[in-house]
């Protein structure tokens, strides 16, 4: 058994009792493993271990990784976009969960190669004082209607990544902001299917609040190099 796939065996009973702690299926909640910082070499082992979508923050850092690796992985990007960038975000990426602007979402529907498949989308939102970026709560319903227009783009969600709390009850604010939301999409036909909220050190929390996908990087890797 490799180091990685512990990881994932003890990743996955944090999952799993999370979920039965509020009545959900372990299995309504996926795992973005977050690659970034880390070789080509990890991705291997932990696609190797089961896991097929990867997320990563730095442009090109992944630009580099991913004609290196298996070409059955999702590639998720998680950081900021740079509007000069959208083109090879739309070229080499099957997910962006950062969109926060028409802007953004019009560039990426306009550079999306037409032999690929509709970009997923998550549109990122920010649920409390985070500088990590995201479109305001009072914002986001119009977002969703413009890039629901787009014939490149496909909607499937929304994101935040929230400062750390400084107690377990803190940390069920944002997610329950984020819920609400995506309720609220739903209810006026968006069809929504995934909320990509939680990380290694709240992933509990997320769950307990209706997460669909956290994104785990150290708990899998271990410690950025």
């Amino acid at each position: 058994m490799t180091r990685i796939t512990k990881h994932l065996v003890n990743l996955q009973n944090r999952i799993a009792r999370a979920a039965a702690t509020v009545g959900r299926n372990e299995n309504e909640v996926s795992i973005l493993a977050v690659s970034k910082r880390h070789d080509v070499d990890a991705v291997h082992e932990a696609y190797a271990a089961g896991l097929k979508a990867m997320g990563e923050n730095y442009l090109q850092e992944a630009l580099e990784k991913i004609p290196r690796c298996n070409p059955g992985i999702e590639w998720h990007f998680i950081g900021r976009i740079q509007t000069n960038k959208t083109r090879s975000l739309a070229e080499n990426f099957d997910w962006v969960q950062t969109v926060s602007s028409e802007k953004t979402a019009r560039r990426l529907n306009d550079q999306r190669p037409k032999q690929l498949a509709p970009l997923n989308i998550c549109v990122q939102v920010c649920t409390d004082e985070s500088d990590h970026g995201g479109v305001a709560p009072s914002e986001v319903a119009e977002l969703c209607r413009k890039i629901s227009a787009f014939p490149r783009l496909r909607l499937r969600g929304l994101m935040t990544i929230p400062l750390p709390a400084g107690s377990e009850s803190d940390q069920h604010k944002p997610f329950r902001l984020l819920k609400g939301l995506y309720d609220e999409m739903n209810s006026t036909g968006h069809g929504l299917d995934t909320l990509s909220m939680g990380m290694s050190e709240d992933l509990e929390a997320a769950i307990a609040e209706g997460s669909t996908m956290v994104r785990i990087g150290t708990a899998l890797f271990g410690p950025r190099p």
